[in-house]
């Protein structure tokens, strides 16, 4: 038996030929040639496109490509076998995790079996208070080494942002940030390879990213540059009141000269840029809360909005909880309004939030900006059955 690891590392004539000696190969099974023969890679045979320079051309098919018995994917840990990779660690060193902090990690990875390991191995052997083996594991710890795997870059993630610029790939990932639908031109094999990826996953709500720290990551990854300019032109102080509490108010009336002054430069070099509107305010916000708070992001097909929620502790122990709906003018702005104020509601009710905003960025072309450009107090009423009164901050962009 012969395995061959990172197969689709190879490129152009090199895969080709590689291929295509496997398959020549075959006729001469067993006594001159591997009986069994496993090519481990990220993708399947079927999904690699390669440019031959011999024959200057994509080649996708033909009998160098027919050479697989059966397509294996090795899936996710179940939470049970999440957990029990865990205990294990107790039982060797006994090092206990507290059940929380064995729900998060489970939580942030949704089993994807790199990040478990990274996750559980940083918190365990990485962060110099934990090598004491007589102190637990706790949420809190969790979150850290989570946010440590971010910022590092870590190779996994950095792979996950190089497939975010294949074509393919952003035909799927693009209208999930946005909140819409798969464009109908958009083929089963797309799908199953954004799948196969392990980037993206079915849900009870559809297709969804498959994991909260993906989640964190791609708009990161899309507006890497961005962020670093963002880091040298926008000081971070300003946004933070003498008692600690982040000033939403000046937050999104600065993000709205910002987006005036800015969104039209870079929306067209944006490799995304039917989300660009939506990854311009993440970054934007990102700039701010990092350090003091974060950011968690739920965006998936079909549901016409993107929601955010920013979660910074005040440093009288209470914790500022901000929901931001994101949507996209299509209709007119009232009708707009109206239908977003229950959405932004009843994700607000599920956070326990604090504070809530709306976000409508209205993308028609020659529109002043005085027109586009607006913030308004609204109340949201519930049905006469259960009574609510539930205030909005509305921005216009």
């Amino acid at each position: 038996m012969l395995i061959i690891d990172e197969t689709d590392a190879l490129i152009g004539d090199t895969l080709i030929s590689l291929l295509r000696q496997l398959r020549s190969g075959y006729s001469r099974r067993p006594a001159n040639f591997p009986s069994s023969i496993i090519l481990c890679g990220v993708r399947d045979v079927r999904d690699y496109r390669i440019y031959s320079n011999q024959e200057k051309s994509i080649i996708t098919g033909g009998s160098a490509f027919n050479i697989k018995a059966k397509s294996l994917r090795l899936g996710n840990f179940s939470r049970e076998e999440t957990i029990s990779l865990c205990l294990q660690h107790t039982t060797e060193t006994g090092q206990k995790f507290e059940p929380n902090a064995l729900d998060k990690i489970w939580g942030n990875s949704q089993g994807q079996p790199w990040l478990v390991n990274a996750l559980a191995y940083d918190a365990c052997f990485e962060l110099l208070e934990t090598k004491d083996r007589s102190i637990p594991i706790t949420v809190e710890i969790i979150e850290k080494t989570k946010m440590r795997l971010i910022l590092r870059h870590e190779t996994h993630l950095d792979q996950l942002a190089d497939k975010l610029r294949e074509e393919r790939v952003r035909r799927i990932v693009e209208p999930m940030i946005e909140g819409t639908s798969v464009d109908s031109s958009i083929n089963d094999d797309d799908l199953s390879y954004a799948i196969d990826l392990g980037l993206v996953t079915r849900g009870l709500d559809g297709l969804q990213i498959a994991n909260p720290i993906y989640r964190e990551v791609i708009p990161r990854q899309l507006t890497a540059i961005t962020s670093y300019n963002l880091e040298a032109t926008i000081p971070r102080a300003p946004f933070i009141r003498p008692d600690g509490r982040l000033d939403t108010r000046y937050l999104f009336t600065a993000f709205q000269q910002f987006y005036r002054e800015n969104s039209g430069s870079w929306l067209q070099i944006a490799q995304y840029r039917e989300a660009g509107p939506q990854l311009l305010l993440m970054a934007f916000l990102q700039r701010v809360v990092n350090g003091g708070g974060r950011i968690e992001r739920e965006y998936g097909l079909g549901r016409g909005r993107l929601d955010l929620l920013i979660i910074w502790p005040v440093q009288s122990g209470e914790i500022q909880r901000i929901v931001i709906e994101c949507k996209v003018l299509h209709h007119s702005l009232e009708k707009t309004i109206r239908d977003s104020l229950s959405q932004t509601y009843r994700y607000a009710d599920t956070c326990s939030a604090t504070e809530s905003h709306l976000v409508i960025f209205d993308r028609t072309p020659e529109k002043p900006w005085d027109e586009k450009i607006f913030c308004r107090e609204e109340v949201y009423s519930k049905t006469e059955v259960h009574p609510v009164r539930f205030p909005v901050t509305v921005w216009g962009l």
